[in-house]
C-alpha cells in the first residue's frame, strides 16, 4: 500500500519506519525533503522509503497520515487537492501553544475540522492516545495496548484497523467521527499522566471486556 506521512517527528519517522518493514511504500512529506536531517533519516529506517514536499506526499498516499502539529494541519489540507477518495489518518492531539490542554473538544474535535478541510476524503483519527515507545513495542506484561479509532467511513476503517494491527496493536473500532471529541481528551489525559505524574512514554490504555 501506498502511505504518504505528513511530518517527520517521532510518531510520523515510527509509523512510516514500521509500515515501510511490514512492506508499505511510504513516502514522507517534509517542508526541506533535501535537508540532511531527511537524507539521514531516510538513510536511517532504509526499506525503499523517500521524501518529497507536502504536496507530492499527499499526492502519493491511497492513506495519508497527518503527524504534524495542529496549527499546520489546516493550512496544508486547504491548499491540497486531489483528496477526494483517500484515507486520511488524523494523528493530531489539538494543543493549545503553552501544552496545558486542548484548543477544542466536546462540540467538535480537530478530526471534524480536518475533515472539512479534506473535502471528498475519508478522515479515520487513530494513533492519538499512543505513544511512539508503545507504537514501537505494543505489549505490555502479555497484553497488546488498546489503539481507538474512528470515522465515518466503514472501509477507511477497516483499512486502519489493519494497519494499527500489522503495528502489534489492538485495534478498538471506538465508532463514528465525531467520537474523536472524547479521544483527543483521553490523549489529554495520556500526556498528563505520562509527562506531569511521571509515568513516561511507557504506558499505554487498554480496554477490557467480558
Amino acid at each position: 500500500m501506498k502511505i504518504g506521512i505528513m511530518g517527520t517527528g517521532r510518531v510520523g519517522t515510527t509509523l512510516g519506519r514500521r509500515w515501510a518493514e511490514a512492506g508499505h511504500d511510504v513516502l514522507f512529506g517534509s517542508r526541506d525533503p533535501q535537508s540532511e536531517r531527511v537524507r539521514s533519516l531516510l538513510e536511517t529506517i532504509g526499506n525503499g522509503v523517500s521524501a518529497a514536499g507536502p504536496q507530492e506526499a499527499l499526492r502519493h498516499g491511497e492513506v495519508v497520515v497527518l503527524a504534524i502539529p495542529w496549527n499546520q494541519a489546516l493550512r496544508i489540507l486547504k491548499e491540497a487537492s486531489g483528496l477526494t477518495g483517500k484515507i486520511v489518518v488524523d494523528c493530531i492531539n489539538p494543543l493549545t501553544d503553552d501544552f496545558q490542554g486542548i484548543a477544542l473538544g466536546f462540540d467538535t474535535s480537530a478530526a471534524e475540522q480536518i475533515a472539512l478541510a479534506a473535502d471528498g476524503a475519508h478522515v479515520v483519527k487513530a494513533f492519538n492516545t499512543v505513544s511512539t515507545a508503545t507504537m514501537e513495542d505494543p505489549v505490555y506484561a502479555g497484553q497488546r495496548a488498546s489503539m481507538f479509532y474512528c470515522g465515518d467511513d466503514a472501509e477507511a476503517k477497516q483499512v486502519i484497523g489493519t494497519l494499527a494491527e500489522q503495528l502489534g496493536l489492538e485495534a478498538v473500532d471506538a465508532g463514528p467521527l465525531k467520537i474523536a471529541r472524547y479521544l483527543e481528551p483521553l490523549a489529554m489525559l495520556y500526556i498528563h499522566l505520562a509527562v506531569r505524574e511521571g509515568w513516561g512514554a511507557n504506558c499505554a490504555f487498554k480496554i477490557l471486556k467480558r
